[in-house]
This record gives structure tokens, sequence and C-alpha cells, in this order.
């Protein structure tokens, strides 16, 4: 039962994974360095971690860009 479950999680965290390097592809930043991804994602972190009004304007321009899936 034990196995199963670790199996199942594993699964989980790999589609996961898979998904989150989509959002990256679909950014348009596949091509960049790791380090630099990394880095704008720690700096996003930390403007938005305080500032709702930082989170509503990513999170619009997010949204806008997944409803234009023809990309």
């Amino acid at each position: 039962m034990q196995r199963l479950t670790t199996a199942e999680a594993r699964k989980k965290d790999a589609r996961e994974k898979i998904e989150l390097g989509g959002l990256i592809v679909k950014a348009g930043l596949r091509y960049e360095k790791r380090a630099l991804l990394l880095g704008l994602l720690i700096e996003a972190k930390t403007r938005i971690k305080d500032d709702e009004a930082e989170r509503s304007r990513l999170t619009a321009i997010g949204a806008e860009a997944f409803g234009n899936d023809s990309d």
C-alpha cells in the first residue's frame, strides 16, 4: 500500500513539473538560461508578497495569455 501511494505521489509531482515547464514555454522563455528564469521567479515572488495590486496586475496578464491559447 505504501509503495502505491509513493508511486502516485511521484506521478503527481512529475505531472506538476511538466505543467510548470509548459508555463515557461508559453511565456516565450524556453531558451533562456535557468539562472535567469530562477531569478525572474524569485523577483516576482518578492514583488507580489506584500503588493496586492502587483499580484492582480500579473494575474491579469497571465489570464489574458491563457485566453490566447492560439499562441
